[in-house]
């Protein structure tokens, strides 16, 4: 998707508008078997465990164009990790005085979140990622990277424009670039494959996007085991479970009984 190029706007000093992106993730999956869901969990938590997680947000850190100052990363027993990064505008040649007001100003952070429903078999892995600059860097640059690194079942995302900076003439400027939906800055291949909601407060450049995947091939979501392995009946009960948490997650509240799947 192309955009219309604008011309950058002549401002008094630093620019002290803060643009936060919030990125948050569902994997949805069934494991039959208390066994299976652990190995789940396992794999899960070890495919992002912190040092993959911490490559990731190297990797948003340079398509954005920021350079990481600082990393923190953890992960966690059972099950979990955290990375935070301290991130400033520019490359690793900013000379130190230029960088001192974007300690506390610029970060990224992950936390992951595996668990599993050990009466229904539907287990779910819920990522967390904020990435948070001032400048005129933009956090929107990594959100295409975000899906396809991710490929999330669900992805929930919000993006604020806080603060004001100034141009030359002192009159206050709220937000710096053209903003009328998140999902104008998802590529045309990927806005295809799911449904997608969006929420707008321009007034507050506030802007919220939600997104559920269109397809529902039963085998994506088995772990361990195919499609071939369930009689018809019991295929036909976990897809109404699967279809079941992701309708709920999506909507953020419990709902009846989905039939029909």
């Amino acid at each position: 998707m192309t955009t219309k190029k604008t011309r950058k706007l002549k401002l008094y000093g630093f620019n002290n508008l803060t643009k936060t992106l919030s990125f948050n993730m569902y994997d949805v999956c069934y494991a039959t078997s208390e066994e299976q869901q652990e190995q789940y969990i396992a794999y899960i938590d070890e495919m992002y465990n912190a040092e993959r997680l911490t490559e990731t947000l190297c990797e948003v850190s340079d398509i954005i164009g920021a350079h990481v100052l600082n990393i923190a990363a953890q992960d966690y027993d059972p099950q979990g990790a955290s990375v935070t990064m301290l991130i400033a505008e520019g490359h690793p040649g900013i000379a130190k005085e230029d960088v001192v007001a974007h300690l506390d100003k610029s970060h990224i952070t992950v936390h992951t979140y595996p668990e599993r429903h050990p009466q229904r078999g539907v287990c779910t892995f819920r990522a967390d990622i904020d990435v948070s600059t001032c400048g005129e860097i933009s956090p929107l640059k990594a959100l295409n990277f975000l899906l396809k690194r991710f490929a999330p079942d669900i992805a929930i995302m919000d993006y604020r424009v806080r603060g004001f900076t100034r141009d030359v003439n002192g009159k206050k400027i709220y937000i710096d670039h053209r903003m009328q939906a998140i999902s104008h800055y998802i590529e045309a291949a990927l806005r295809n494959r799911y449904n997608i909601v969006d929420v707008n407060m321009y007034q507050e450049n506030i802007f919220h996007c939600k997104m559920m995947v269109k397809d529902f091939d039963l085998d994506d979501y088995l772990f361990d085991q195919t499609r071939a392995d369930l009689s018809a009946s019991a295929a036909q009960k976990v897809r109404r479970q699967l279809r079941q948490e992701m309708t709920e997650i999506y909507y953020g509240r419990n709902l009846p009984a989905i039939k029909g799947v």
